[in-house]
């Protein structure tokens, strides 16, 4: 086998199914090594779409997807989605091309310093010097990627590893022997080089043995009874807590399950943001939507579990001073800010969780605190009727969310690509079940939307994958209908189009008295994917909404990703919610 097809027998064996890519000659062996060993090999218009749908699989079954680029510019290109990645702790795995080993430095077609370039943006970064490198690094790949607070890691495979021996031997003029009649010079040259070859194929002669099976659970940290105790004895203690979950409790897909029951046993008033959003099914006694800011303002005592003081909480300020503040997280990093949590636990939140729910708790001194919090929910779904309501140019986009939110199924999974569209639509689209709510995560990557859903329906083909873009966002990524139709990748997507960039628009005109550069057209983006092989449809009246979602699902049920193009005006409904 040559380097490619070995790189393809360690993947198959660490469970990977699917290598997304956009090709390069740097990576031709790999690409059809990885075809020849079974598995799907999908090619994607842009190297960050390659990225974002190897990161979605991995978010989606918590085990580390791989993406391959070639050299240079497609590792470059690559960087805004690993470092989106390493930002929302989601394992992968970059294979990056690279030039021949020997070349290295010389002024090579694409050479670049790709190592260093990867070292702040990965967990760890390796380059494979030689055939016997292949499997151990791969292998440990997995490992790191998965391990403690979870990332990605970069691997630079270099063109001569992947190719034939012989074809390298040749490429590097070794088939022959060295002429006596060559000069001194040409004779240690080929010294030089045949040394250098027979290096890189160190272990041609040798069996290859690679892993058949995934790599064993890897527990990330210990739990201590003593915590467990605290956690339980200050939630009797207090009258008014708050239990936020965000998406590291999720790392650990397989016991989603298990940690729904164990939240509900719990009997904690509830918030969950980010992956953990859908973790209690549609409508929960226990699960608010709305009023977060004034819950975190007047709770005594506050549970974040897998989720960090970080610019969506004020960096910890938007937390009552005299509340009980216990911060559960893989990252100890997390327990302070302009915040310092009471008692930091270094744990997995799920796992924490779980445990904590053999503890009884004292729930029923909770029912006024309840009652208050019902009542901001209300008041929170009233303001979305009311805006609702409003007359504005075209659709109002609340009543298009609301729409969303009724028609969509059970297993429908929502992916969120752009600003204020997107940001409205997670107060109203309600994901059904858990796992079933994708967004880029803290990072706030906008283009993250195709990628996201080509992941999402190939982890999950019999679930309506729903893309919620921005008309701004889905500049980055509308070319890659043309991807879904070569790949029979039936998603739905909703363009929220208001031909402009709302959400910096929105207080760029307010403090500074001026639109420039974020004004847009009311483009006909379903034309657009009309021309790449999709189905557009536009959608100008309210009237209209219902009926055209319908059809929607219907051209996705029968085979044909479809996009439904819907012009919208705009509303006050987000105003002054600027994020720093």
């Amino acid at each position: 086998m040559n380097g490619g097809e070995i790189i393809a027998e360690v993947l198959k064996g660490q469970g990977v199914n699917f290598l997304f890519t956009l090709c390069g000659g740097h990576i031709s062996p790999l690409l059809v090594g990885a075809k020849k060993h079974g598995l799907r090999v999908i090619d994607v218009r842009q190297e960050p779409t390659a990225v974002f749908a190897a990161d979605a699989v991995s978010r989606l079954t918590g085990i580390p997807r791989v993406a391959a680029v070639t050299a240079g510019p497609g590792v470059t290109n690559s960087i805004t989605a690993v470092k989106n990645a390493q930002m929302a702790e989601s394992p992968l795995i970059l294979l990056g091309g690279a030039t021949a080993t020997v070349l290295k430095g010389r002024g090579a077609l694409q050479d670049i310093e790709q190592i260093e370039l990867y070292k702040t943006l990965t967990k760890w970064s390796a380059s494979i010097e030689q055939d016997c490198d292949i499997v151990p690094i791969l292998e440990e790949a997995f490992d790191v990627a998965k391990s403690g607070i979870p990332g990605p890691v970069f691997i630079e495979c270099p063109i001569d590893i992947l190719y034939d021996e012989d074809l390298v031997r040749e490429w590097y003029n070794m088939k022959k022997e060295s002429s006596k009649s060559a000069s001194l010079s040409k004779r240690v040259i080929n010294w030089y080089l045949k040394r250098h070859v027979d290096k890189l194929f160190a272990c041609s002669d040798k069996p290859i043995k690679t892993s058949q099976e995934e790599g064993e659970e890897i527990i990330p940290f210990s739990i201590k009874n003593e915590d467990i105790e605290i956690t339980a004895s200050q939630i009797n203690n207090f009258g008014k807590p708050i239990l936020i979950i965000g998406s590291q409790a999720i790392l650990r897909t397989e016991e989603t399950p298990d940690l729904a029951r164990s939240v509900k046993r719990l009997g904690l008033p509830v918030y969950l943001t980010g992956m953990a959003r859908g973790l209690l099914g549609e409508k929960h006694p226990l699960q608010f939507h709305h009023g977060r800011s004034k819950a975190l303002r007047e709770a005594d005592l506050v549970i974040l579990a897998g989720m960090p003081m970080d610019f969506r909480l004020d960096y910890g300020r938007a937390i009552n001073k005299k509340a009980y503040l216990i911060v559960i997280n893989r990252d100890k990093g997390t327990f302070k800010n302009l915040r310092k949590a009471d008692l930091g636990i270094q744990a997995d939140a799920s796992r924490f969780l779980q445990n904590l729910e053999q503890f009884k708790m004292h729930t029923n001194t909770f029912e006024g605190w309840f009652e208050k919090l019902n009542q901001w929910e209300m008041t929170g779904r009233e303001k979305i009727e009311k805006f609702s309501t409003k007359q504005t140019d075209y659709i109002n986009p609340l009543k298009l969310c609301k729409e969303v939110n009724k028609i969509i199924d059970d297993n429908s999974i929502i992916i969120g690509d752009g600003g204020d569209f997107v940001a409205t639509a997670s107060y109203i689209v309600e994901p059904r079940n858990y796992l079933s709510w994708l967004d880029p995560g803290p990072f706030g990557t906008l283009g993250i939307g195709a990628g996201f859903a080509l992941g999402a329906k190939l982890v999950r083909p019999n679930a309506e994958v729903w893309l919620l873009y921005g008309d701004g966002a889905a500049g980055y990524s509308i070319i890659e209908f043309d991807t879904f139709k070569r790949h029979n990748i039936p998603i739905i997507a909703v363009i929220g189009n208001d031909a402009g960039w709302t959400q910096i628009a929105r207080d760029q005109i307010e403090y500074l008295d001026d639109e420039v550069g974020t004004l847009l057209t009311y483009n006909n983006y379903d034309k657009l994917v009309e021309a790449l092989g999709a189905k557009g449809i536009l959608i100008q009246d309210e009237a209209e909404i219902s009926d055209s979602l319908l059809l929607a699902k219907k051209i996705a049920k029968e085979g044909t990703p479809v996009l439904i193009n819907a012009l919208i005006g705009n509303t006050d409904f987000r105003k002054g919610s600027i994020s720093m």
